[in-house]
Protein backbone atom coordinates (compact mmCIF):
# COMPACT_ATOMS: atom_id res chain seq x y z
CA UNK A 1 0.00 0.00 0.00
CA UNK A 2 1.62 3.15 -0.92
CA UNK A 3 2.63 5.88 2.12
CA UNK A 4 0.70 8.74 2.78
CA UNK A 5 2.52 11.11 4.76
CA UNK A 6 2.77 14.81 5.02
CA UNK A 7 5.27 14.93 2.60
CA UNK A 8 2.32 14.84 -0.22
CA UNK A 9 1.89 18.37 0.70
CA UNK A 10 5.27 19.27 0.49
CA UNK A 11 4.98 17.54 -3.50
CA UNK A 12 2.06 19.85 -3.80
CA UNK A 13 4.27 23.06 -3.47
CA UNK A 14 7.01 21.07 -5.85
CA UNK A 15 4.23 20.75 -8.46
CA UNK A 16 3.41 24.20 -8.20
CA UNK A 17 6.53 25.68 -8.72
CA UNK A 18 7.10 23.10 -11.69
CA UNK A 19 5.05 25.26 -13.76
CA UNK A 20 5.79 26.72 -16.87
CA UNK A 21 7.97 30.01 -17.38
CA UNK A 22 9.74 31.96 -20.01
CA UNK A 23 12.80 31.33 -18.21
CA UNK A 24 14.87 28.91 -19.27
CA UNK A 25 18.25 28.94 -17.35
CA UNK A 26 20.69 26.10 -17.47
CA UNK A 27 21.20 25.72 -13.72
CA UNK A 28 17.71 24.39 -13.72
CA UNK A 29 17.80 22.08 -16.56
CA UNK A 30 20.93 20.94 -14.98
CA UNK A 31 19.70 20.13 -11.16
CA UNK A 32 16.76 18.38 -12.74
CA UNK A 33 19.18 16.38 -14.84
CA UNK A 34 21.07 15.65 -12.08
CA UNK A 35 18.55 14.36 -9.95
CA UNK A 36 17.05 12.23 -12.72
CA UNK A 37 20.33 10.48 -12.54
CA UNK A 38 20.51 9.99 -8.96
CA UNK A 39 17.10 8.32 -9.13
CA UNK A 40 17.84 6.20 -10.70
CA UNK A 41 20.87 4.65 -8.43
CA UNK A 42 19.21 6.20 -4.52
CA UNK A 43 15.87 7.29 -5.28
CA UNK A 44 14.99 8.22 -1.78
CA UNK A 45 18.16 10.48 -1.95
CA UNK A 46 17.25 11.89 -5.01
CA UNK A 47 13.68 12.95 -3.66
CA UNK A 48 15.07 14.76 -0.78
CA UNK A 49 17.33 16.90 -3.22
CA UNK A 50 14.11 17.64 -5.27
CA UNK A 51 12.59 18.58 -2.14
CA UNK A 52 15.72 20.82 -1.75
CA UNK A 53 15.32 22.39 -5.47
CA UNK A 54 12.06 22.85 -5.16
CA UNK A 55 12.19 24.76 -1.88
CA UNK A 56 15.16 26.78 -2.75
CA UNK A 57 12.67 28.58 -5.77
CA UNK A 58 14.85 27.38 -7.97
CA UNK A 59 12.48 25.31 -9.63
CA UNK A 60 10.33 28.20 -11.02
CA UNK A 61 13.18 28.68 -13.30
CA UNK A 62 11.98 25.86 -15.58
CA UNK A 63 13.70 23.41 -17.25
CA UNK A 64 13.91 23.06 -21.11
CA UNK A 65 11.01 20.95 -21.80
CA UNK A 66 8.60 23.24 -20.31
CA UNK A 67 7.75 22.14 -17.06
CA UNK A 68 6.95 19.20 -18.07
CA UNK A 69 10.35 17.20 -17.25
CA UNK A 70 9.83 18.04 -13.80
CA UNK A 71 6.00 16.61 -13.31
CA UNK A 72 7.78 13.62 -14.82
CA UNK A 73 10.30 13.17 -12.53
CA UNK A 74 8.18 14.15 -9.60
CA UNK A 75 5.61 11.05 -10.89
CA UNK A 76 9.15 8.70 -11.04
CA UNK A 77 10.02 9.85 -7.61
CA UNK A 78 6.68 9.33 -5.62
CA UNK A 79 6.69 5.97 -7.19
CA UNK A 80 10.49 4.98 -6.08
CA UNK A 81 9.24 6.20 -2.97
CA UNK A 82 6.34 3.84 -2.44
CA UNK A 83 4.23 7.18 -2.19
CA UNK A 84 0.87 7.50 -4.63
CA UNK A 85 0.40 9.28 -7.67
CA UNK A 86 -0.50 12.78 -6.72
CA UNK A 87 0.20 14.77 -9.90
CA UNK A 88 -1.89 13.08 -12.17
CA UNK A 89 -3.38 15.65 -14.24
CA UNK A 90 0.43 17.70 -15.03
CA UNK A 91 1.86 13.85 -16.17
CA UNK A 92 -1.07 13.25 -18.42
CA UNK A 93 -0.05 17.08 -19.58
CA UNK A 94 3.60 15.48 -20.08
CA UNK A 95 2.49 12.47 -21.93
CA UNK A 96 0.93 14.71 -24.71
CA UNK A 97 4.07 17.02 -24.82
CA UNK A 98 7.02 14.48 -25.24
CA UNK A 99 4.53 12.43 -27.63
CA UNK A 100 4.95 15.89 -29.83
CA UNK A 101 8.69 15.79 -28.89
CA UNK A 102 11.68 14.35 -30.19
CA UNK A 103 13.04 12.73 -26.83
CA UNK A 104 11.65 9.07 -27.38
CA UNK A 105 13.28 7.80 -24.09
CA UNK A 106 11.20 10.39 -21.92
CA UNK A 107 8.16 9.90 -24.18
CA UNK A 108 8.63 6.18 -23.31
CA UNK A 109 9.29 7.19 -19.57
CA UNK A 110 5.75 9.35 -19.35
CA UNK A 111 3.75 6.53 -21.26
CA UNK A 112 5.30 4.12 -18.11
CA UNK A 113 4.51 6.16 -15.16
CA UNK A 114 1.07 6.85 -17.17
CA UNK A 115 0.64 2.89 -16.76
CA UNK A 116 1.58 3.29 -13.26
CA UNK A 117 -0.95 5.69 -12.69
CA UNK A 118 -3.31 3.34 -13.93
CA UNK A 119 -3.03 0.02 -12.24
CA UNK A 120 -2.77 2.24 -9.09
CA UNK A 121 -6.57 3.28 -9.65
CA UNK A 122 -7.26 -0.53 -10.71
CA UNK A 123 -7.51 0.35 -14.66
CA UNK A 124 -5.36 -2.71 -16.14
CA UNK A 125 -6.36 -2.31 -19.45
CA UNK A 126 -5.20 0.82 -19.46
CA UNK A 127 -2.20 0.36 -17.75
CA UNK A 128 -1.67 -2.19 -19.94
CA UNK A 129 -1.79 -0.03 -23.15
CA UNK A 130 0.84 2.71 -21.60
CA UNK A 131 3.03 0.18 -20.96
CA UNK A 132 3.06 -1.08 -24.12
CA UNK A 133 3.56 2.07 -25.74
CA UNK A 134 6.63 2.89 -24.10
CA UNK A 135 7.72 -0.34 -25.38
CA UNK A 136 7.38 0.01 -29.33
CA UNK A 137 8.55 3.98 -28.35
CA UNK A 138 12.13 2.20 -26.91
CA UNK A 139 12.04 -0.71 -30.13
CA UNK A 140 11.15 1.84 -32.54
CA UNK A 141 13.93 4.43 -31.68
CA UNK A 142 15.97 1.72 -30.56
CA UNK A 143 16.30 -0.73 -32.25
CA UNK A 144 20.07 -2.23 -31.90
CA UNK A 145 19.18 -1.69 -27.82
CA UNK A 146 19.40 -5.54 -27.16
CA UNK A 147 22.53 -6.46 -29.32
CA UNK A 148 24.89 -3.46 -28.59
CA UNK A 149 25.78 -0.48 -26.62
CA UNK A 150 23.88 2.64 -28.04
CA UNK A 151 23.45 6.31 -26.43
CA UNK A 152 21.12 8.49 -26.73
CA UNK A 153 20.73 12.25 -25.15
CA UNK A 154 18.02 15.03 -23.71
CA UNK A 155 19.07 18.29 -23.39
CA UNK A 156 22.71 18.18 -22.50
CA UNK A 157 22.49 14.65 -20.55
CA UNK A 158 23.95 11.66 -22.39
CA UNK A 159 21.38 8.45 -21.64
CA UNK A 160 23.62 5.55 -21.19
CA UNK A 161 23.24 1.85 -22.64
CA UNK A 162 22.71 0.83 -18.95
CA UNK A 163 19.58 3.37 -18.16
CA UNK A 164 18.15 2.34 -21.65
CA UNK A 165 18.41 -1.54 -20.49
CA UNK A 166 17.46 -0.78 -17.27
CA UNK A 167 14.25 1.02 -18.03
CA UNK A 168 13.14 -1.95 -20.66
CA UNK A 169 13.89 -4.47 -18.01
CA UNK A 170 11.46 -2.39 -15.40
CA UNK A 171 9.00 -2.11 -18.62
CA UNK A 172 9.00 -6.00 -18.54
CA UNK A 173 8.58 -7.11 -15.31
CA UNK A 174 5.40 -4.27 -14.71
CA UNK A 175 4.04 -6.20 -17.55
CA UNK A 176 4.59 -9.83 -16.02
CA UNK A 177 2.88 -8.48 -12.69
CA UNK A 178 0.25 -6.92 -14.78
CA UNK A 179 -0.64 -10.20 -16.76
CA UNK A 180 0.72 -12.50 -13.82
CA UNK A 181 -2.05 -11.02 -11.53
CA UNK A 182 -4.99 -11.92 -14.41
CA UNK A 183 -3.74 -15.69 -14.39
CA UNK A 184 -2.19 -14.87 -18.02
CA UNK A 185 0.65 -16.94 -17.49
CA UNK A 186 1.66 -17.51 -21.26
CA UNK A 187 2.21 -13.50 -22.21
CA UNK A 188 3.94 -13.33 -17.88
CA UNK A 189 6.25 -15.76 -19.31
CA UNK A 190 7.09 -14.17 -22.31
CA UNK A 191 7.28 -10.80 -20.36
CA UNK A 192 9.64 -12.43 -17.98
CA UNK A 193 11.83 -13.95 -20.46
CA UNK A 194 12.45 -10.86 -22.07
CA UNK A 195 13.44 -8.98 -18.82
CA UNK A 196 16.01 -11.66 -18.68
CA UNK A 197 17.04 -11.47 -21.93
CA UNK A 198 17.94 -7.57 -21.14
CA UNK A 199 19.34 -8.69 -17.11
CA UNK A 200 21.85 -11.50 -19.02
CA UNK A 201 23.49 -8.38 -21.49
CA UNK A 202 23.41 -5.87 -18.71
CA UNK A 203 23.10 -7.36 -15.58
CA UNK A 204 22.13 -4.94 -12.61
CA UNK A 205 22.69 -6.84 -9.57
CA UNK A 206 22.33 -10.93 -8.48
CA UNK A 207 18.95 -10.33 -6.48
CA UNK A 208 17.46 -8.44 -10.09
CA UNK A 209 18.53 -11.47 -11.91
CA UNK A 210 17.32 -14.30 -8.78
CA UNK A 211 13.77 -12.12 -8.79
CA UNK A 212 13.40 -12.29 -12.56
CA UNK A 213 14.18 -16.71 -12.13
CA UNK A 214 12.24 -16.69 -9.43
CA UNK A 215 8.88 -15.14 -11.44
CA UNK A 216 8.89 -17.30 -14.36
CA UNK A 217 9.27 -20.41 -12.01
CA UNK A 218 6.01 -18.85 -10.42
CA UNK A 219 4.27 -18.99 -13.46
CA UNK A 220 5.35 -22.59 -14.84
CA UNK A 221 4.33 -23.44 -11.46
CA UNK A 222 0.95 -21.89 -11.74
CA UNK A 223 0.78 -23.35 -15.29
CA UNK A 224 1.47 -27.08 -13.76
CA UNK A 225 -1.36 -26.37 -10.99
CA UNK A 226 -3.75 -25.83 -13.66
CA UNK A 227 -2.16 -28.62 -16.32
CA UNK A 228 -0.98 -31.20 -13.92
CA UNK A 229 2.03 -31.56 -16.95
CA UNK A 230 5.21 -33.50 -15.52
CA UNK A 231 7.75 -30.74 -17.54
CA UNK A 232 5.90 -27.90 -16.14
CA UNK A 233 7.03 -28.44 -12.80
CA UNK A 234 10.65 -29.17 -13.57
CA UNK A 235 10.38 -25.93 -15.68
CA UNK A 236 9.56 -24.27 -12.26
CA UNK A 237 12.03 -26.52 -10.06
CA UNK A 238 14.83 -25.08 -12.71
CA UNK A 239 14.11 -21.34 -12.45
CA UNK A 240 13.78 -21.54 -8.51
CA UNK A 241 17.17 -23.43 -8.83
CA UNK A 242 18.52 -20.93 -10.75
CA UNK A 243 17.08 -18.00 -8.37
CA UNK A 244 19.09 -19.50 -5.47
CA UNK A 245 22.05 -20.44 -7.65
CA UNK A 246 22.24 -16.34 -8.43
CA UNK A 247 21.66 -15.38 -5.10
CA UNK A 248 24.86 -13.89 -3.18
CA UNK A 249 23.48 -14.52 0.09
CA UNK A 250 20.13 -16.22 2.06
CA UNK A 251 19.85 -12.86 3.99
CA UNK A 252 16.73 -11.35 1.98
CA UNK A 253 13.06 -11.84 0.47
CA UNK A 254 14.07 -13.60 -2.07
CA UNK A 255 15.75 -16.33 -0.64
CA UNK A 256 12.54 -16.67 1.33
CA UNK A 257 10.27 -16.65 -1.48
CA UNK A 258 11.91 -19.03 -3.23
CA UNK A 259 12.46 -21.93 -0.89
CA UNK A 260 8.70 -21.23 0.02
CA UNK A 261 8.03 -22.32 -3.61
CA UNK A 262 10.20 -24.75 -3.78
CA UNK A 263 8.27 -26.26 -0.58
CA UNK A 264 4.71 -25.59 -2.18
CA UNK A 265 6.14 -27.19 -5.40
CA UNK A 266 7.07 -30.82 -3.73
CA UNK A 267 3.64 -30.96 -1.87
CA UNK A 268 2.14 -30.49 -5.37
CA UNK A 269 3.90 -33.20 -6.47
CA UNK A 270 2.50 -35.70 -4.06
CA UNK A 271 5.30 -35.62 -1.60
CA UNK A 272 4.37 -35.90 1.88
CA UNK A 273 3.34 -32.29 3.60
CA UNK A 274 4.75 -31.99 6.48
CA UNK A 275 8.53 -31.99 6.86
CA UNK A 276 7.69 -28.72 4.66
CA UNK A 277 5.38 -27.28 7.00
CA UNK A 278 8.52 -27.70 9.36
CA UNK A 279 10.58 -25.80 7.02
CA UNK A 280 8.39 -22.78 6.32
CA UNK A 281 7.17 -22.63 9.80
CA UNK A 282 11.25 -21.78 10.56
CA UNK A 283 11.10 -19.92 7.95
CA UNK A 284 8.19 -17.65 9.68
CA UNK A 285 10.02 -17.93 12.61
CA UNK A 286 13.37 -16.50 11.75
CA UNK A 287 11.94 -13.49 9.84
CA UNK A 288 11.34 -10.01 11.51
CA UNK A 289 9.56 -8.88 8.28
CA UNK A 290 5.73 -7.98 8.55
CA UNK A 291 5.54 -8.90 4.92
CA UNK A 292 7.91 -11.70 4.47
CA UNK A 293 6.54 -13.32 7.54
CA UNK A 294 2.78 -13.16 6.46
CA UNK A 295 3.98 -14.67 2.65
CA UNK A 296 5.18 -17.66 4.76
CA UNK A 297 1.92 -17.71 6.47
CA UNK A 298 -0.43 -17.61 3.54
CA UNK A 299 1.62 -20.60 2.47
CA UNK A 300 1.77 -22.56 5.59
CA UNK A 301 -2.57 -21.57 5.88
CA UNK A 302 -2.79 -22.40 2.10
CA UNK A 303 -1.29 -26.14 2.85
CA UNK A 304 -3.36 -26.92 6.06
CA UNK A 305 -6.61 -25.82 3.84
CA UNK A 306 -5.58 -28.21 1.24
CA UNK A 307 -5.61 -31.16 3.70
CA UNK A 308 -9.25 -29.75 5.55
CA UNK A 309 -6.91 -29.40 8.87
CA UNK A 310 -9.14 -26.26 9.22
CA UNK A 311 -7.90 -25.30 12.67
CA UNK A 312 -4.56 -25.01 12.13
CA UNK A 313 -5.83 -23.02 8.59
CA UNK A 314 -6.97 -20.51 10.62
CA UNK A 315 -4.23 -20.01 12.80
CA UNK A 316 -1.79 -18.86 9.48
CA UNK A 317 -4.60 -17.20 7.28
CA UNK A 318 -6.45 -14.52 9.91
CA UNK A 319 -3.48 -12.76 10.45
CA UNK A 320 -3.02 -12.65 6.56
CA UNK A 321 -6.51 -11.73 5.99
CA UNK A 322 -6.81 -8.77 9.16
CA UNK A 323 -3.55 -7.63 7.44
CA UNK A 324 -5.58 -4.67 5.90
CA UNK A 325 -2.14 -2.84 3.83
CA UNK A 326 -2.21 -5.82 1.73
CA UNK A 327 -5.37 -5.82 -0.41
CA UNK A 328 -4.34 -8.66 -2.83
CA UNK A 329 -2.95 -10.98 -0.62
CA UNK A 330 -6.57 -10.58 1.13
CA UNK A 331 -8.58 -11.34 -2.09
CA UNK A 332 -6.49 -14.27 -1.96
CA UNK A 333 -6.74 -15.64 1.26
CA UNK A 334 -10.71 -14.37 1.43
CA UNK A 335 -12.01 -17.99 -0.23
CA UNK A 336 -9.88 -20.11 1.64
CA UNK A 337 -11.09 -18.45 4.90
CA UNK A 338 -15.14 -18.50 3.20
CA UNK A 339 -14.55 -22.12 2.68
CA UNK A 340 -13.28 -23.57 6.02
CA UNK A 341 -16.32 -21.58 7.86
CA UNK A 342 -18.79 -22.94 5.42
CA UNK A 343 -17.18 -26.10 6.64
CA UNK A 344 -17.48 -25.65 10.05
CA UNK A 345 -20.64 -24.28 10.39
CA UNK A 346 -19.82 -20.73 11.21
CA UNK A 347 -22.50 -19.25 8.87
CA UNK A 348 -21.71 -15.66 9.97
CA UNK A 349 -18.35 -15.48 9.33
CA UNK A 350 -18.92 -17.33 6.04
CA UNK A 351 -21.76 -14.52 5.67
CA UNK A 352 -18.55 -12.00 6.13
CA UNK A 353 -16.24 -13.61 4.06
CA UNK A 354 -18.79 -13.79 1.34
CA UNK A 355 -19.62 -10.05 0.66
CA UNK A 356 -16.37 -8.97 1.25
CA UNK A 357 -15.56 -11.45 -2.20
CA UNK A 358 -18.43 -10.00 -3.68
CA UNK A 359 -17.86 -6.75 -2.84
CA UNK A 360 -13.56 -6.89 -4.09
CA UNK A 361 -14.19 -9.07 -6.80
CA UNK A 362 -15.10 -8.36 -10.59
CA UNK A 363 -18.34 -10.40 -11.80
CA UNK A 364 -16.70 -13.64 -13.94
CA UNK A 365 -17.92 -12.03 -17.21
CA UNK A 366 -16.15 -8.78 -16.31
CA UNK A 367 -13.35 -10.60 -15.79
CA UNK A 368 -13.42 -12.52 -18.83
CA UNK A 369 -13.91 -9.48 -20.84
CA UNK A 370 -10.77 -7.88 -19.25
CA UNK A 371 -8.62 -10.98 -19.63
CA UNK A 372 -9.72 -11.22 -23.06
CA UNK A 373 -8.96 -7.54 -24.08
CA UNK A 374 -5.28 -7.68 -22.13
CA UNK A 375 -4.57 -10.96 -24.38
CA UNK A 376 -5.80 -9.16 -27.62
CA UNK A 377 -3.50 -5.89 -26.55
CA UNK A 378 -0.32 -8.11 -26.17
CA UNK A 379 -1.06 -10.24 -29.26
CA UNK A 380 -1.47 -7.02 -30.83
CA UNK A 381 1.85 -5.91 -29.88
CA UNK A 382 3.70 -8.94 -31.13
CA UNK A 383 2.24 -8.69 -34.42
CA UNK A 384 3.49 -4.88 -34.44
CA UNK A 385 6.56 -6.28 -33.26
CA UNK A 386 6.88 -9.04 -36.24
CA UNK A 387 5.61 -6.52 -38.67
CA UNK A 388 8.47 -4.20 -37.92
CA UNK A 389 11.29 -7.17 -37.75
CA UNK A 390 9.60 -7.58 -41.55
CA UNK A 391 9.62 -4.44 -42.45
CA UNK A 392 13.26 -3.84 -41.51
CA UNK A 393 14.33 -7.13 -42.99
CA UNK A 394 12.34 -5.58 -46.32
CA UNK A 395 14.52 -2.32 -46.10
CA UNK A 396 17.89 -4.58 -45.40
CA UNK A 397 16.94 -7.04 -48.58
CA UNK A 398 16.74 -3.75 -50.78
CA UNK A 399 19.95 -2.59 -49.47
CA UNK A 400 21.94 -5.21 -50.51
CA UNK A 401 20.06 -5.56 -53.70
CA UNK A 402 20.67 -1.84 -54.21
CA UNK A 403 24.55 -2.35 -53.81
CA UNK A 404 24.35 -5.70 -55.89
CA UNK A 405 23.11 -3.79 -58.38
CA UNK A 406 25.20 -1.11 -58.39
CA UNK A 407 28.36 -3.83 -58.48
CA UNK A 408 26.32 -4.98 -61.51
CA UNK A 409 26.11 -1.61 -62.96
CA UNK A 410 29.82 -1.11 -62.64
CA UNK A 411 30.34 -4.55 -64.58
CA UNK A 412 28.27 -3.45 -67.57
CA UNK A 413 29.93 -0.44 -67.19
CA UNK A 414 33.14 -2.16 -67.57
CA UNK A 415 31.91 -4.33 -70.58
CA UNK A 416 30.80 -0.98 -72.32
CA UNK A 417 34.50 0.33 -72.06
CA UNK A 418 35.77 -2.93 -73.39
CA UNK A 419 33.67 -3.07 -76.12
CA UNK A 420 34.71 0.66 -77.03
CA UNK A 421 38.20 -0.16 -76.54
CA UNK A 422 37.83 -3.07 -78.79
CA UNK A 423 36.14 -0.85 -81.54
CA UNK A 424 39.30 1.02 -81.42
CA UNK A 425 41.32 -2.29 -82.55
CA UNK A 426 42.88 -4.22 -79.84
CA UNK A 427 40.82 -7.36 -81.81
CA UNK A 428 41.08 -10.83 -79.94
CA UNK A 429 42.49 -9.43 -76.84
CA UNK A 430 39.38 -7.14 -75.97
CA UNK A 431 37.43 -10.15 -77.01
CA UNK A 432 38.56 -12.12 -74.41
CA UNK A 433 38.40 -9.14 -71.98
CA UNK A 434 35.07 -9.00 -72.96
CA UNK A 435 34.28 -12.52 -72.31
CA UNK A 436 35.97 -12.42 -68.91
CA UNK A 437 33.68 -9.76 -68.32
CA UNK A 438 30.80 -11.56 -69.15
CA UNK A 439 31.40 -14.70 -66.65
CA UNK A 440 31.98 -12.06 -63.85
CA UNK A 441 28.45 -10.80 -65.46
CA UNK A 442 27.13 -13.94 -64.76
CA UNK A 443 28.58 -15.37 -61.52
CA UNK A 444 27.16 -11.60 -59.92
CA UNK A 445 24.17 -12.62 -61.47
CA UNK A 446 24.21 -16.34 -60.51
CA UNK A 447 25.35 -15.19 -57.11
CA UNK A 448 22.46 -12.92 -56.69
CA UNK A 449 20.01 -15.47 -57.89
CA UNK A 450 21.85 -17.78 -54.65
CA UNK A 451 21.58 -15.35 -52.09
CA UNK A 452 17.96 -14.72 -52.79
CA UNK A 453 17.37 -17.95 -52.30
CA UNK A 454 18.93 -18.37 -49.57
CA UNK A 455 17.36 -15.86 -47.87
CA UNK A 456 14.57 -16.98 -49.37
CA UNK A 457 14.77 -20.42 -47.55
CA UNK A 458 15.89 -18.50 -43.85
CA UNK A 459 12.77 -16.70 -44.29
CA UNK A 460 10.42 -19.54 -44.74
CA UNK A 461 12.11 -21.67 -42.11
CA UNK A 462 11.56 -18.82 -39.33
CA UNK A 463 7.91 -18.78 -40.70
CA UNK A 464 7.79 -23.01 -40.54
CA UNK A 465 9.44 -22.50 -36.29
CA UNK A 466 7.35 -19.42 -35.03
CA UNK A 467 3.79 -19.67 -33.69
CA UNK A 468 1.83 -18.05 -35.69
CA UNK A 469 -1.07 -18.99 -37.56
CA UNK A 470 -1.42 -19.19 -41.12
CA UNK A 471 2.39 -20.85 -42.09
CA UNK A 472 0.57 -22.03 -45.64
CA UNK A 473 -0.12 -18.72 -46.90
CA UNK A 474 2.33 -16.91 -45.54
CA UNK A 475 4.88 -19.12 -46.65
CA UNK A 476 3.12 -18.95 -50.31
CA UNK A 477 2.91 -15.20 -50.08
CA UNK A 478 6.96 -15.03 -49.00
CA UNK A 479 7.68 -17.37 -52.07
CA UNK A 480 5.64 -15.03 -54.68
CA UNK A 481 7.52 -12.76 -53.63
CA UNK A 482 10.59 -13.53 -54.57
CA UNK A 483 9.22 -15.79 -57.83
CA UNK A 484 6.23 -14.19 -58.65
CA UNK A 485 5.99 -15.88 -62.44
CA UNK A 486 7.07 -19.84 -60.88
CA UNK A 487 3.66 -20.74 -60.05
CA UNK A 488 1.89 -19.33 -63.40
CA UNK A 489 4.62 -20.82 -65.68
CA UNK A 490 4.09 -24.41 -63.21
CA UNK A 491 0.41 -24.21 -64.06
CA UNK A 492 1.01 -23.13 -68.05
CA UNK A 493 3.28 -26.19 -68.29
CA UNK A 494 0.71 -28.44 -66.38
CA UNK A 495 -2.74 -27.32 -66.25
CA UNK A 496 -3.98 -30.41 -64.97
CA UNK A 497 -2.23 -29.51 -61.22
CA UNK A 498 -5.16 -28.36 -58.78
CA UNK A 499 -4.18 -25.71 -56.74
CA UNK A 500 -3.42 -27.56 -53.72
CA UNK A 501 -1.12 -29.54 -55.75
CA UNK A 502 0.46 -26.15 -56.82
CA UNK A 503 1.04 -25.77 -53.12
CA UNK A 504 2.81 -28.64 -52.45
CA UNK A 505 4.95 -28.71 -55.44
CA UNK A 506 6.12 -25.31 -53.82
CA UNK A 507 6.51 -26.73 -50.22
CA UNK A 508 8.39 -29.66 -51.94
CA UNK A 509 11.08 -26.96 -53.21
CA UNK A 510 11.75 -26.12 -49.57
CA UNK A 511 12.75 -29.85 -48.79
CA UNK A 512 9.81 -29.93 -46.52
CA UNK A 513 9.26 -33.53 -45.27
CA UNK A 514 5.79 -35.38 -45.66
CA UNK A 515 4.80 -34.62 -42.22
CA UNK A 516 5.93 -31.19 -42.12
CA UNK A 517 4.08 -30.49 -45.35
CA UNK A 518 0.64 -32.07 -44.07
CA UNK A 519 1.55 -29.92 -40.71
CA UNK A 520 1.81 -26.56 -42.90
CA UNK A 521 -1.44 -27.38 -44.91
CA UNK A 522 -3.21 -29.20 -42.40
CA UNK A 523 -3.61 -32.40 -44.27
CA UNK A 524 -3.19 -35.86 -43.44
CA UNK A 525 0.02 -37.30 -44.02
CA UNK A 526 -1.56 -39.91 -46.51
CA UNK A 527 -3.93 -37.08 -48.15
CA UNK A 528 -0.13 -35.43 -48.89
CA UNK A 529 1.23 -38.55 -50.28
CA UNK A 530 -1.70 -39.27 -53.01
CA UNK A 531 -1.34 -35.24 -54.00
CA UNK A 532 2.29 -36.34 -54.48
CA UNK A 533 1.36 -39.52 -56.61
CA UNK A 534 -0.52 -37.66 -58.93
CA UNK A 535 1.63 -34.37 -59.12
CA UNK A 536 4.23 -37.46 -60.54
CA UNK A 537 1.68 -38.78 -62.94
CA UNK A 538 0.70 -35.38 -64.63
CA UNK A 539 3.84 -34.00 -64.95
CA UNK A 540 5.63 -37.40 -65.34
CA UNK A 541 8.45 -36.73 -63.12
CA UNK A 542 10.09 -39.17 -60.52
CA UNK A 543 10.98 -35.90 -58.36
CA UNK A 544 8.49 -33.64 -57.08
CA UNK A 545 11.17 -31.77 -55.05
CA UNK A 546 12.94 -31.05 -58.36
CA UNK A 547 9.87 -29.96 -60.12
CA UNK A 548 9.66 -26.05 -58.62
CA UNK A 549 13.49 -26.08 -58.86
CA UNK A 550 13.41 -26.20 -62.72
CA UNK A 551 11.21 -23.54 -63.34
CA UNK A 552 12.99 -21.04 -60.54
Amino acid sequence: MMKAYPILLVFGLMMTACVPSHRNTPMASSSLSAIDSLMWRQPDSALKVMMEFTESGRADSLDEFDGHYCQLLISELLYKNDYAQSNRLDLLKAVDYFDNSDNAFLSARAHYMNGVGYYERDSVVSACKAYLKALELMETHFPNIATQHISATHGATSISSDLLFWFMDLTYCRLEVLFSKQFMQEPAIVCGKRALAIDTICSFNPYNTSSLFLNLGLQYNKLYELNKEPYLADTAEYYFNEALRHLPDTNNRIFIDVVTQLELLKINMGQDFEPSIIVLKRIAAQTLDETERLCSYLAIGGIFHSYNQYDSALVYLTPVFENKNDPYRQKVVAPYLLEIYLNTGDTVKAAHFARYIADNTSTEGESNAQVSTLNDLFQQHLQWELDRAKEEERQRAARHSRWIWMAIAGLLLLVAIAIVVARRGYGKRLKLQQEELGKQLEAVQDALKVKEKDALFTKVNAIYQDKLGNKAKRILEAFNEVYPEAVVKLKAIYPDLTDTELDICVLSCFNFRLKEIANILDLRENTVAKYRSSIKKKTGIESVENLMCQII
